[in-house]
């Protein structure tokens, strides 16, 4: 960073600071105001403050990773030139020791900002721009450090682009990173690393399911964390199912939380699952494993998506398959209900290695897909993106209730609850009217929108008004005090064109149709694609 750059952005932390000074005053009622409606304008000082505090502390952030990083720089040129790698390790534990007595933080935090700072100052010269300019904020600037740090200098460069970028295209312009809470903004870049990283998916995925293992950990007051690290299907599959489970044991009668709920029906199926000490892969617990499967109980409900349920009374796990088959082979169920999976038609006819998305989660390795489909899990039905075998996106004002073909296309929309920040999935979410059927809303997609619970809650009950939706996009959001927040949108990215359906097209003479990108999937005749899985088939 250069000395004029340097000034600068102190310049702008002083004029930041002056105009801090003015909205407390403000806030506080001394600023001698002649407004109308003076609380509202110390209301509006308030949040303006808000905005300004966040827009400083992420200029301090910055300031701070150009003072680590500068220190640690310093340090080394001043080491001697013939260094010793014994030296090299005592100095470097020396700056580490020195920063965090500094900052009256642990070695390990220190170390941490140690190397955030030169990720930060060397491989993400965008971000650190970006976090000194105040327009996103520190966790954001470490979510990017934590994302790029697998990917060699080209693809962290690529990733910084995609988001922070204002000339590249297909740049996620849509809702600007600074904007989005650091989680949604974690997801989205993490979809964006696990599409474009230099290794594929399939590859990395067949490494990382050898660590997978349960985990047990005391905690304090008589209680315990038990964890799994899964595939994500089965993890999907298993927090659907128990989800479901869990609203639909809600009621006037129940006074337990959905979050107590689904603690509840998670240990009742554990412990009801009748455990044996016998190899699970062993083909002698053929019997054993059959007759675990007729003690469950289980009755039906639907759910408020008008998607079955399955509610377990005693027994076998919620939204999974089990049948003797499956037990007996050892393997582990696909989710059987609730789980949305979208599958370029390449990837599922197993012509590319593309990821599909699973709905919650993101990225997943195709062969996952396929095996899902392959399954029979009924859910996945009209989830490909070809939008000839897609849900019906409009209905006009002939019906109130929304098909349920269209809530699935809902949730594939927005893919979590709409209001800023939410994290909540789109399973457990309600399908709510835009504008209210009573007041001439129409039945369609631009008129949905899918919020959990408490949002719902929100929306009918204060100032909070959402603003138009369309076909592609959620909607946006308009609070009391008249500030907009944009909607997330889902970063769709085109379908990967196999050698084999570019030289299909070229034989039938419709190559000129097909662009040196890649073309949209509904432009591609079905019985091209009938003879490309043809050609593919052993």
């Amino acid at each position: 960073m250069g000395s004029g750059a340097a000034v600068d952005s102190v310049e702008a932390m002083m004029a930041s600071m002056a105009a801090i000074a003015v909205l407390a005053d403000r806030s506080e009622g001394r600023s001698g105001s002649t407004s109308s409606d003076p609380l509202r304008d110390q209301a509006d000082a308030c949040l303006e403050g808000l905005e300004k505090t966040a827009r400083m502390e992420a200029m301090l952030a910055a300031r701070k990773v150009r003072f680590t990083a500068g220190f640690a720089n310093i340090t080394r040129a001043m080491s001697p030139p013939d260094e010793q790698p014994h030296q090299r390790l005592a100095r470097e534990m020396g700056v580490v020791a020195e920063v965090a007595c500094a900052l009256t933080v642990s070695e390990r935090t220190a170390s941490a900002l140690l190397a955030q700072s030169h990720e930060l100052t060397t491989t993400l010269p965008l971000t650190q721009a970006t976090l000194e300019q105040g327009s996103m904020s520190w966790q954001h600037a470490r979510v990017m450090v934590d994302e790029a740090a697998s990917l060699d200098p080209a693809g962290a460069a690529a990733l910084e682009a995609h988001f922070l970028g204002t000339d590249v295209e297909n740049s996620a312009k849509s809702c600007p990173a600074g904007e989005m809470v650091p989680s949604r903004f974690r997801h989205k870049a993490r979809t964006w690393r696990e599409r474009h990283h230099p290794e594929s998916i399939e590859k990395r995925h067949a490494r990382s399911v050898l660590d997978r293992r349960l985990e047990y950990a005391p905690d304090r007051d008589g209680m315990a964390w038990l964890s799994a690290y899964l595939p994500a299907d089965q993890a999907a599959g298993i927090w659907n199912g128990v989800t479901a489970t869990a609203r639909a044991l809600q009621g006037p009668a129940e006074d337990r939380t959905l979050t107590q709920l689904r603690a509840d029906v998670a240990a009742k199926l554990l412990l009801s699952a009748g455990f044996t000490t016998s190899n699970p892969t062993d083909s002698s617990t053929e019997a054993a494993a059959g007759s675990n499967t007729d003690l469950a109980t289980t009755r039906t409900s639907t759910s408020n998506d008008g998607v079955v349920g399955r509610l377990v009374t005693d027994g076998v796990a919620a939204g999974v398959v089990s049948n003797r088959a499956v037990a007996a082979s050892g393997r582990v169920p696909s989710p059987a209900a609730q789980v949305l999976v979208t599958v370029p038609v390449f990837a599922l006819m197993g012509l590319t290695d593309e990821p599909a998305d699973l709905d919650g989660y993101g990225p997943i390795p195709a062969s996952m897909a396929r095996k899902l489909v392959a399954d029979g899990a009924s859910s996945f039905r009209r989830v490909l993106t070809d939008p000839r075998n897609g849900a019906p996106l409009e209905i006009g004002r002939n019906s109130y209730p929304i098909p349920a073909a269209m809530r699935q296309w809902l949730r594939l929309r927005d893919g979590k609850c709409s209001f800023p920040g939410c994290n909540n999935q789109s399973l457990d979410n309600e399908a709510d009217h835009i504008l209210a059927w009573s007041d001439g809303g129409t039945t369609g997609i631009t008129n949905l929108e899918s919020l959990c619970r408490k949002h719902h809650r929100l929306k009918h009950t204060t100032g909070w008004t959402p603003t138009d939706a369309a076909k592609d996009t959620p909607p946006g959001w308009i609070s009391p005090t008249g500030r907009h927040y944009q909607s997330e949108h889902h970063d769709w990215e085109p379908p990967h064109w196999p050698p084999q359906i570019r030289s299909l097209l070229s034989d039938r003479g419709l190559s000129s149709a097909v662009p040196e990108d890649d073309l949209p999937e509904d432009h591609l005749p079905e019985e091209l694609l009938l003879e490309a899985a043809a050609s593919e088939a052993p």
